[in-house]
């Protein structure tokens, strides 16, 4: 499996990124409510804007009607401005409700692509195993998506509204300061939209200096994220592992582990800030000289003509309106930076899904080769290789007819646990053929159960919901067991990994064993983990009503007399160290 770094990545660049996210937004249910309400947007946003033309042109007569002191004239004016002040007011609620819905959509249809992609059979095993982009996937499920979707709704409405209102204004504004001229040495010179060459030739050098000094923010914004998800990630497993790092008196250790993640967080905060700051002495300060830049550029005109102080503000409100479109670069560098980094993570994670999932598909000489059988279960050829040790078994080839039992005996250090995950299908480094029973015939039961918060039934039923068996058979099943003692507890809901002992854990996944009735059953070294009591009821139970299930088991022989009929040892070899088999 091929090591998915940021180095090696092989995720394109911002337009295919941003194909990829097309491609993704196509394929969910979500994709054609996200069209409506980017339609919705932009007649809203398209409204606003004649809207704010008009609210431009109203300066004109109402500072007009101020110098005059024309006060019935300055009543009118007063209503105009409530008409326009009272839409534009409407107008700019249902632009927030389409905007934040749009966001919520948006977000909603990337995590359910990816997600998608991430629960394929398998897949969150692979992608753990795929290096640095199989770190923190949950940082790009919940954070990640959540900030590119706020980031891209706020970026695309604010550039749409900046190019709308520059081509509004920028008309306006060429129109007024048409026919304007200066006069030096006694000569007049005209210079046609004078005004306008003013604001481009001001946003251009501010847009340009904003670009070379914050264009680090881009590296550090992707990196910032990736050390949080690290920190992060410290944090919930010091929380989860809680009970044994206190019997091993382990939180000092613990402690320097989580400041050392916490320190390299630090350092990169540090680098966004110095480049932040030294990003705002550019935008803080054309923002501020934006106040009278463009007073200064028509005061010229103002003084050696007859222009009014309507014409005037009429003429600084349309500047201001075109610079303020022409400075959306400037304003929003930082949030751009952030978009990028956040985009180029989602994707590299989208694209790292489907490498994977197209991967496992291919037909590969080194993999150990996986088939379909109908009942029985056939080992041959089998060689399994990791960086540690090699595998292989003592009989080749191993047929297995359904209810056999078969023991695959190992001490410790031969490879017993990649031997299971090998015959679960988690691992396929080697050469060889197994041929499995579909995945519903087959439960596989790891040394650690695994056993999921929520109420207990379902715990009982998992995957499946609590509706999926009747509650008598679950409650039979409960009693089987011996946990008994809980069938009060069945609808409490519960972190029941917390709750219960570990051959408690282990007798829940029998109950499910009974519930499922699987044709076979597939354990890693299981029954040593119970206590005698809880071994002796399930023995027992593999004696009598599960009797007709066919059994392998991975251990060291430790098992009780009688519950195996066939007995094949392991044999281990070194280990094969290549990035192959690391991967």
């Amino acid at each position: 499996m091929t090591d998915l770094t940021p180095e090696t990545d092989p995720t394109p660049g911002l337009f295919g990124q941003l194909a990829d996210l097309g491609r993704i937004l196509r394929t969910v249910r979500s994709g054609r409510r996200i069209v409506w309400l980017v339609g919705g947007l932009v007649a809203v946003i398209a409204v606003t804007a004649a809207a704010q033309i008009l609210l431009n042109a109203w300066n004109q007569p109402f500072y007009d009607a101020l110098t005059r002191k024309d006060f019935p004239a300055f009543v009118v004016q007063l209503g105009v401005f409530a008409l326009l002040a009272g839409g534009l007011l409407a107008l700019n609620v249902g632009q927030l409700w389409l905007d934040q819905t749009l966001k919520l959509t948006l977000r909603r249809g990337i995590f359910t692509a990816l997600l998608h992609d991430w629960m394929r059979p398998g897949q969150a095993l692979r992608l753990s195993r795929a290096g640095r982009i199989g770190e923190n996937p949950d940082q790009r499920l919940q954070a990640d998506i959540d900030g590119l979707a706020d980031l891209s709704v706020a970026l695309g409405v604010g550039l749409f509204q900046a190019g709308l209102l520059l081509l509004s204004f920028v008309g306006v504004l060429w129109h007024h300061s048409d026919g304007l001229s200066l006069t030096a040495f006694g000569r007049s010179v005209e210079i046609p939209g004078f005004m306008v060459w003013c604001a481009l030739v001001y946003a251009g050098i501010a847009s340009l200096m904003s670009w070379r000094v914050g264009r680090p923010l881009v590296a550090m914004s992707a990196e910032k994220a990736a050390r949080e998800a690290d920190f992060r990630f410290e944090l919930v497993r010091v929380s989860e592992a809680a009970e044994a790092i206190t019997l091993e008196r382990g939180e000092r250790v613990e402690a320097r582990r989580i400041k050392a993640a916490f320190g390299r967080l630090v350092e990169v905060i540090h680098g966004v800030i110095r480049a932040t700051v030294g990003l705002t002495w550019v935008t803080a300060g054309s923002g501020w000289f934006n106040t009278v830049a463009p007073i200064l550029a028509a005061a010229p005109f103002y003084f050696s003509s007859d222009m009014t102080i309507g014409e005037l503000m009429l003429v600084v409100g349309a500047f201001n309106q075109v610079q303020g479109a022409l400075r959306f670069f400037i304003n929003n560098f930082a949030g751009i930076a952030t978009w990028r980094a956040t985009l180029h993570r989602v994707m590299t994670f989208h694209r790292a899904l489907h490498d994977l999932a197209r991967e496992a598909c291919d037909g590969t000489p080194d993999r150990i080769r996986r088939e379909p059988a109908e009942s029985g279960v056939e080992i041959e050829g089998l060689s399994i290789v990791t960086p540690y040790v090699s595998v292989t078994l003592a009989e080749d080839p191993i047929r297995l007819a359904p209810g056999d039992r078969l023991l695959l005996k190992g001490s410790s250090g031969s490879g017993k646990t990649i031997l299971f995950r090998t015959l679960a299908g988690l691992w396929d480094r080697g050469t060889g053929r197994i041929a499995m029973p579909l995945a519903g015939a087959v439960m596989y039961m790891p040394t650690r159960a695994y056993v999921p918060p929520g109420r207990l039934i379902d715990v009982l039923g998992y995957p499946h919901s609590a509706a999926h068996f009747p509650r008598p058979e679950v409650e039979a099943a409960l009693q089987t067991v011996g946990l008994g003692h809980l069938m009060a507890s069945l609808d409490a809901e519960e972190h029941w990994e917390k709750l219960l002992s570990e051959s408690e854990k282990h007798c829940v996944s029998f109950a499910r064993v009974i519930l499922n009735r699987p044709q076979w059953l597939v354990m890693d070294d299981t029954l040593p983990q119970l206590d005698p009591e809880a071994r002796a009821r399930i023995v027992t139970l593999l004696k009598g009503p599960l009797a007709h299930l066919g059994l392998i088991d991975i251990g060291n022989g430790g098992t009780p007399h009688g519950v195996f009929t066939r007995t094949v040892e392991i044999f281990a070899g070194e280990g094969v160290a290549s990035a192959e088999v690391r991967a």
